[in-house]
């Protein structure tokens, strides 16, 4: 009995790791580029109708502010890197600061990585009946990670974060093969722009600078290393200079916040890291994309013949994606979000582990059943997880509560509301009111002054004596820790949020 070909056979007279090129049809192009258009014409959809979190309202918050003329850290409390938050201020300034603006940007971004991811799948995987599926694939788990599609076109950092990293591992792949140090120092650039747009992805840096070290083919590698150093800091020069003018203020919010403090709102941070942390194993997305990047790895190791350049750049997403995850498991306290900006390199890494099983199971050369599954699992899994979420607020319905609240705020006026309200009611917010977690840190008046933070007390002292005539909020604990349902006398309900206005004096009784 003929013994059977290893799973990834060649076509005769060639190798599994010639070098591959784009089909001469124009049929592959219209599959794979057809797929990532109908992504992203799905996810700019979501962008500009539901996409919205609580947290989003900060980063778009501070956009506007810069966009105002105000300095992050120095002018207002911002714990976070700011290339994006400047980034999303410079579109502001072009096309309007509205939320749409951001999210159209960000859905961009997140789809430019999708389709990166499929461009790189393409014209890497060895296996050549393949390579469309399996780039087709690649961008179904990806497109269709609930998680992603969620938080990828938000105002926040992740879309950003996700475009870099991607445009950075594609460079690191081309420059360990340049004599010249551009390719790399180009990596390096992108790999800071993702840091300093989220420190959630500053593990990406140093991952790819080892290995362009450690794997460089042509030129110096001494030079490669240390242009990618220099241009990984360049997106940085920002924070820099404002350290600069108040190094603890910038020390505090870039580092000291996330190292102390992000904790204050979460009494037991413990418990939440390990229900984090462990909620893969009842997501059927994560399970089943980590199972497949689990078994591409062994088979990468086991059983291909690829050669080793090949084989380095697959293991390479894993190592990007376990060194981001140790980060994420460290974030303290950390979210499931997070761990959206390992989808792309798990993605690339599941589609030999597809291609392994498939092939096994199916012809190897008929890779249409393997993939429609895992395309029908993911479209399933973000339709139940878009469905579960149909109830929660949206941007038009936080419009409609600030159009209520500039209404009956009379002019001249301070109104008492959170970042996202006063972003779309184009209101600058009272100074220390720009970021709303920071009511509750316990730092020195001095401090606490230096950081442009107001702490709760002074806001209830405040709120009690009518320095704010409305307020509104969708948070029940807003209303209880600053008695708003005593304070103001008359209250309009809205979606799931509630206006006040009509600040009550108060008689003996109340006092």
């Amino acid at each position: 009995m003929p013994s059977m070909p290893p799973l990834n056979a060649a076509p005769e007279g060639t190798r599994a790791d010639d070098s591959p090129t784009m089909e001469s049809s124009g049929h592959p192009r219209l599959w794979l580029y057809g797929t990532c258009a109908l992504l992203a014409a799905g996810l700019m959809l979501y962008a500009q109708t539901w996409a919205f979190t609580d947290d989003e309202g900060f980063h778009l918050l501070a956009a506007q502010l810069i966009k105002g003329g105000m300095r992050p850290y120095l002018d207002f409390c911002f714990p976070q890197t700011p290339f994006n938050a400047y980034w999303n201020a410079f579109w502001m300034w072009a096309f309007g600061d509205s939320w749409r603006t951001a999210h159209a940007l960000a859905a961009l971004e997140t789809s430019a990585a999708v389709t990166l991811v499929v461009q790189f799948v393409h014209a890497r995987l060895p296996e050549r009946p393949w390579r469309v599926a399996g780039a087709i694939a690649a961008a179904t788990l990806i497109g269709l990670n609930a998680n992603l599609v969620q938080f990828g076109p938000l105002g926040q950092a992740y879309g950003m974060c996700l475009f870099a990293s991607i445009c950075a591992f594609r460079l690191t792949v081309v420059a360990v093969d340049r004599r010249t140090a551009w390719a790399a120092a180009a990596a390096g650039a992108f790999a800071g722009i993702a840091a300093a747009s989220s420190l959630l992805s500053a593990m990406v840096a140093p991952v790819l600078l080892v290995w362009i070290w450690w794997h460089n083919r042509a030129g110096n590698r001494w030079i490669k290393a240390v242009g990618f150093a220099i241009a990984s800091a360049l997106p940085f020069l920002p924070v820099l200079r404002l350290m600069m003018q108040s190094p603890w203020v910038i020390w505090f919010n870039v580092a000291q916040y996330h190292l102390r403090f992000r904790e204050v709102y979460w009494p037991d941070p413990l418990s939440h890291d390990l229900e984090t942390l462990t909620a893969w194993a009842s997501e059927p997305q994560s399970l089943l994309t980590g199972l497949l990047a689990i078994f591409a790895i062994v088979y990468i190791w086991q059983r291909s013949n690829w050669s080793q350049e090949r084989q380095s750049e697959f293991y390479l997403c894993g190592w990007l994606a376990a060194g981001m995850a140790a980060e994420l498991a460290f974030a303290h306290p950390t979210f499931p979000r997070y761990f959206c900006l390992l989808a792309p390199f798990l993605g690339i890494l599941a589609v030999p582990g597809l291609y392994a099983i498939g092939s096994r199971v199916l012809a190897p050369d008929r890779p249409f059943w393997p993939v429609l599954i895992i395309t029908l699992i993911s479209a399933g899994v973000l339709a139940r997880t878009l469905y579960s979420n149909k109830d929660l607020s949206t941007w038009p319905e936080y419009e409609d509560m600030a159009r209520k609240l500039v209404a009956v705020t009379p002019p001249g006026k301070l109104m008492f509301t959170d970042e996202g309200v006063y972003f779309v009611a184009k209101r600058r917010p009272p100074r220390g009111m720009e970021f709303g977690y920071s009511h509750k840190l316990k730092l020195s008046p001095e401090r606490l002054a230096a950081l442009h933070i107001t702490p709760e007390s002074e806001l209830q002292r405040q709120l009690a004596a009518g320095v704010f005539t409305a307020a509104a909020t969708c948070d029940n604990d807003t209303v209880d820790t600053y008695a708003l349902a005593k304070i103001f006398q008359h209250r309009d309900d809205l979606h799931d949020c509630s206006v006040y206005s009509d600040w009550k004096r108060p008689g003996p009784e109340n006092r």
